[in-house]
């Protein structure tokens, strides 16, 4: 099966040696997001504006691969906000340090038809 890189100027690019995503068949898998505001490359002040920016950049990347957020399946974290039931899947962790000091980073996997 043949990978394909996906970028896009509309979110952050990568703080290091990875890729905003990566599409293999119907599947993307999307890096870690932080509240980066793509257009200066700084941290958005708080939880709730960099959790909105973390979305923004997420939705971002789904439509450069052709999908959008409908089409997660799997995030690392989830919020009520914004997704509807049946909720995607989940997984938390806890880490001694986000990239530049971040507050949220969320990664999603979409499954795009």
């Amino acid at each position: 099966m043949k990978k394909q890189f996906i970028h896009t100027e509309a979110a952050p690019a990568a703080i290091g040696p990875y890729s905003q995503a990566i599409r293999a068949g119907d599947t993307v898998y999307v890096s870690g997001q932080i509240g980066l505001d793509p257009a200066t490359g700084t941290l958005r002040d708080g939880i709730e504006a960099q959790s909105r920016q973390v979305f923004a950049n997420l939705k971002a990347v789904a439509e450069a691969a052709g999908g959008s957020l409908d089409q997660i399946v799997k995030l690392t974290e989830i919020m009520a906000a914004q997704f509807r039931q049946p909720y995607p899947a989940r997984a938390t962790y806890q880490v001694a340090a986000l990239p530049r000091g971040a507050r949220i980073e969320v990664e999603a996997v979409l499954a795009l038809e």
